[in-house]
């Protein structure tokens, strides 16, 4: 029961924030899915078989990019519509809230140890969507070279 109000909630999330984006209409859904599954991979790998939020947080903006390169292809629109609603349930708010609530009862060591761990998770993110960005690249311009070769 708990997956499926997760996979609710994280689609619900990354469908409103592309309402609030101001995506097209029609892209709405997709994006919510695609936040969704982001997270349901983060979220599965966290609880199901007990990796770290960091590594989990990767594998999870990894998928989601992977997943926002498919799309924007299927549905001939920008990449950026689908990454930026999918990496809203992916962003460690709580974490950096706790961090902060650390630092203003002065219990500097916990709020230095959270502050960290709110940045080594934020620097995956943007490191699973950099790789996810590299790879389709990378995709495409073997499937170029394999045209251009056929053309000659």
């Amino acid at each position: 029961m708990t997956f499926m109000y997760t996979l609710f909630f994280s689609f619900t999330a990354s469908y409103f924030f592309a309402l609030i984006y101001d995506a097209p209409k029609k892209l709405f859904l997709p994006a919510g899915l695609a936040g969704a599954l982001g997270y349901i991979i983060n979220f599965t790998l966290n609880t199901s078989f007990q990796m770290d939020s960091i590594y989990t947080s990767l594998l999870g903006s990894l998928t989601l990019g992977l997943i926002s390169h498919i799309m924007s292809r299927l549905f001939k629109s920008p990449v950026v519509v689908f990454m930026i609603p999918g990496i809203i349930p992916l962003v460690p708010g709580s974490l950096a809230f706790r961090a902060m609530q650390q630092l203003v009862t002065l219990n500097f060591t916990d709020a230095s140890n959270t502050f960290i761990r709110t940045i080594l998770i934020a620097g995956s993110i943007a490191l699973g969507l950099i790789i996810s960005d590299q790879l389709s690249k990378t995709l495409n311009i073997r499937k170029f070279m394999k045209i251009k070769r056929n053309q000659l």
